[in-house]
């Protein structure tokens, strides 16, 4: 594959994942949840908070509006380029968690949302947010368990094979549950974990169950033919309104 068709491949793949995100986000749950991540970092006006892995930069807005110099980082240029379409007078920098471009003790606020389940080494991105936080600074860690995450299906076993197949492609499937033991190990205090269940039964959420069943079926997990009648079934269920996805989301907070 040469280099445009491999741009062409990651540009259609961000387009892809922004539209999961973006059904996501809209929702209630979603709405709430990314409320009561700024509530836990108790965000003091005019200081400074970092969102990363921002994405297509919605939280960055959001933080903006609460009176804080909010930044969002993240690695992947395309997600920037659509950040900053959609929220041209916030600030954006491409960098990933294991390095980010702050001085010591100059940021207030660390907020991280369904990023560390994609790292390799999640506690050098711990390290790198203590780093960088002041000392009373604040950090918050929310993402779902993806071994954990439950959808309704006539075949129990197809389903818990897709969902590991997938969970196990990723950099840490399970970093959720490791929030609370990174932050202490990392040095952190006053550690809180709780624990939302975003439901989903909206048809607009087929999307991420295609995430799930392909690379499934890429890795050889299950075969074809599995994946194609599984993710028909789903499309069934969401025609009748019998579509359900939910799924455990972590939220972590310390302070630094």
């Amino acid at each position: 594959m040469d280099r445009n068709q491999e741009a062409v491949e990651e540009h259609r793949d961000t387009q892809s994942l922004l539209a999961v995100l973006d059904a996501a986000d809209q929702m209630p749950s979603a709405t709430r949840l990314r409320a009561r991540s700024y509530e836990l970092l108790s965000p003091v006006p005019g200081s400074t908070v970092v969102d990363v892995g921002c994405g297509a930069g919605r939280a960055v807005a959001e933080l903006a509006e609460r009176g804080v110099h909010a930044v969002g980082v993240d690695p992947d240029p395309w997600m920037l380029t659509a950040a900053t379409e959609r929220w041209p007078a916030a600030e954006f920098r491409q960098a990933g968690a294991e390095d980010l471009p702050f001085a010591d003790g100059s940021v207030r606020g660390y907020r991280a949302d369904k990023v560390f389940h994609v790292l390799r080494e999640p506690g050098r991105a711990v390290a790198e947010a203590r780093r960088v936080l002041c000392p009373g600074g604040r950090i918050v860690l929310v993402g779902q368990d993806w071994d954990a995450t439950m959808i309704d299906s006539d075949d129990a076993v197809l389903t818990r094979t897709i969902v590991q197949a997938r969970a196990d492609l990723l950099g840490t499937p399970r970093a959720g549950r490791q929030y609370r033991n990174l932050l202490l190990d990392g040095g952190f205090d006053d550690v809180t974990v709780e624990v939302h269940t975003s439901v989903f039964t909206d048809p607009a959420m087929l999307s991420l169950l295609t995430r799930l069943a392909e690379p499934a079926c890429t890795s050889g997990a299950v075969g074809r033919d599995q994946a194609d009648e599984w993710l028909a079934e789903q499309r069934r269920r969401a025609e009748t309104d019998r579509f359900l996805i939910a799924m455990p989301i972590f939220v972590a907070a310390a302070s630094a």
